[in-house]
């Protein structure tokens, strides 16, 4: 899993918490991430939908990741996307820039536009991040464990409520780490 290259579809960039412990687990050099400005786009775009402030809050955390991860942004790839097909046109990119930094993985939600068949024919797997985070956890505990406490310490000094693990992880659609975490 260290070293591994693995592309992160805007769906797993979106959700805060999610993104958080998924970033965390690349700050630990437990994966090196890649993306496209396409798919930081995408998750500009989607946090549009909660208002004017959730596009600006976005294209901040943008622009931090950036700093963080220079040489995680990849080029498009339109050689490629010209012979690649899945059933979401709008998705091809995405395989395309995951084929052209030669991933062995996108990090995704999207189960139904991502077909592990079409997937492996290019050498690449489909991982959702609940499980992906979870085989970081069997691989470092010590680094997960810590990360998600710090990442409940602020969701809860950042929200004023007070979250335990288990509803906190579970909220963010991360049901196994959950468990595994909050007892």
């Amino acid at each position: 899993m260290a070293g591994q290259r693995i592309l992160i579809d805007a769906c797993v960039l979106y959700p805060t918490v999610m993104r958080e412990m998924v970033m965390g687990v690349a700050a630990a050099e437990l994966f090196e991430p890649v993306w496209s400005a396409r798919i930081l786009e995408e998750w500009a775009r989607a946090a549009v939908k909660i208002g004017p402030e959730g596009e600006m809050q976005a294209r901040s955390e943008i622009a931090l990741l950036r700093a963080a991860w220079p040489e995680a942004e990849r080029p498009a790839a339109p050689q490629l996307e010209r012979r690649l097909w899945l059933p979401d046109d709008n998705d091809v990119h995405v395989l395309a820039v995951a084929v052209d930094a030669s991933a062995a993985a996108i990090m995704t939600l999207n189960r139904k536009d991502f077909p592990r068949g079409i997937l492996a024919e290019e050498g690449l797997e489909r991982i959702d991040p609940d499980s992906f985070l979870m085989q970081c956890w069997h691989t470092a505990p010590t680094v997960v464990e810590r990360m998600a406490d710090g990442i409940l310490h602020t969701a809860c000094a950042m929200s004023g409520q007070e979250w335990t693990m288990r509803g906190l992880l579970k909220k963010a659609r991360l049901p196994r780490l959950a468990k595994a975490l909050g007892g």
